[in-house]
Parts: C-alpha cells; structure tokens; sequence
C-alpha cells in the first residue's frame, strides 16, 4: 500500500498521508512521496485545486522519532542526517505555497510539531471539531524551530511564542480565532467541507487563481509600495488573458462564460 495516496475527482486532487501506525510521521519516504506528488502536480494543469488529509486517528504527528534516532548511530551522531532530514522537509514545505493549485488541509484529532508545520504551510485548512495543534517539540527538549517558520507566518508572534514555548496545544477553534486555521466542523462533515472548498475553487477560472497565489505569496514579502507596483503589472497580466475578458463580457451580459484554460 502506498505511502502517499492520490486519487482524482474532475480537477481535485485528493492527496492521503497514508501511515496511520506512525500517525502519519513526516519519515524520509512520506518526504520522498510528497516531493514527487508535488513535483507531478506542478506540472498539471488538470487539477485546480489539492485537498491533503491523513489516514487513521490523527493528521501528522511530526517527524518520526524513532526514525532519527536511528539517525545517531553515525560517527558524527547524526548531525549530516538531521541537517539534511530538515532542509528536505522545508524543501517539501516550500513546495506548497510554489504550486500552481491552491492546497487545502484536511485535519483531524491532531497536528503536531511538523505536522502542524504541513498545515501552517497549505494556503487554506480545514479542520474537525476536536483537532489539536501543537509545536510541542519543547516538551521532549527540541524546540521547533522549522515549523516555527510557517507557524510564526500564520498567526500573531505572541501566541506562536507562547506555542513554541511551552509545548501547549491549541484547539480547533482557537486555531481558528488565531488564523491557522480556515473553518472548523463537525467530523462527520470535515471531507464534505474541504471537498466544497477544493471544488469551489477548482471552478474558477485556472489560469487567473495561478497568477493570483503566485502574486499572494511574493507580494507579502515586499514593502506595502513595491507590493502595489508589483501586483499592479500581475494585474495588467491578468487583464490580458483572453479568458478574463470572455469572463468579464460573460459577467456584463449575466451569462456563463465560456473559458478555455
């Protein structure tokens, strides 16, 4: 059975961690298998939109500890690994916000360390009353300092502080309230909702949501000035695809339009 599973349904991709003994640990063959997924998605202009959930009791409980404790046995006690474990799981990370499609985070029961990392790091999340997030890696005596990169771009640095600091969890409607998270609903409608929100965005038209999370995430980096210069041209850019204009003459006469990408 496959580490990572993926399954299409029209222009969704759904995408399933799919370790559920270790609870969906971000091991060197879940990197390896998301890397792929996210090196083929970005080459498929099919799919508009990416759904990612786990499989089992929780969403992503981080890396896999055990697995890097192997790692010590080294002469250098596993410095070469870890260094290299954590510039391929931000690799991975970085992958995210590069896709073409929107990605959305399917979570239940609990992300953890780098598992809540995975969802800081989606553009949307939805989660399941009940979900638990966390960068408790202080309470074993590491403290997260990769997924305090997405996590502190995601929500008020106090409160990312106060996370990383003391191993605290957050609930599902805190997590909201912060920002980390999109909606919260009922477990038995969590796929419904992230499936509506894939499909919702899947519809749009695919060229212009390409622009669009391209622009989002290099203008957020820029001085307010430089970001309006800079989104101005991506707005001229856009202006000019054909399809915006057959959906702007479709909007001025209420019909439908009729887009080609």
């Amino acid at each position: 059975m496959p580490i990572l599973e993926r399954s299409d349904d029209g222009a969704v991709a759904h995408l399933l961690l799919n370790a559920p003994d270790s609870l969906n640990a971000l091991s060197d063959a879940m990197l390896l298998a998301l890397k792929e997924e996210f090196s083929r998605l970005h080459q498929d202009r099919s799919i508009r939109a990416v759904v990612l959930s786990g499989a089992g009791k929780a969403f992503c409980a981080g890396h896999d500890l055990k697995e890097m404790t192997r790692g010590r046995q080294s002469e250098d006690a596993g410095a070469a690994y870890f260094a290299d474990l954590f510039s391929r799981c931000a690799g991975v990370m970085q992958m995210i916000p590069e896709l073409p499609q929107p990605v959305i985070a399917q979570v239940h029961e609990i992300a953890t360390a780098a598992g809540c990392q995975l969802v800081a790091s989606c553009d949307m999340a939805v989660a399941a009353e009940g979900t638990r997030f966390g960068v408790n890696g202080v309470n074993i005596g590491l403290f997260c300092s990769t997924p305090m990169v997405a996590l502190s771009r995601n929500i008020p640095r106090k409160q990312a502080f106060e996370m990383l600091s003391t191993g605290s969890f957050i609930a599902a409607d805190r997590a909201l309230e912060l920002g980390l998270v999109n909606r919260v609903v009922p477990a038995e409608r969590l796929a419904e909702e992230a499936a509506t929100l894939a499909e919702t965005v899947a519809a749009k038209l695919g060229s212009a949501v390409r622009i669009g999370k391209r622009a989002f995430y290099d203008q957020i980096q820029m001085p307010l000035d430089q970001a309006y210069h800079f989104t101005g041209a991506v707005m001229v850019e856009n202006m000019l695809n054909s399809d915006t204009a057959e959906g702007i003459s479709a909007f001025i006469e209420k019909r439908d339009p009729e887009w080609e990408q």
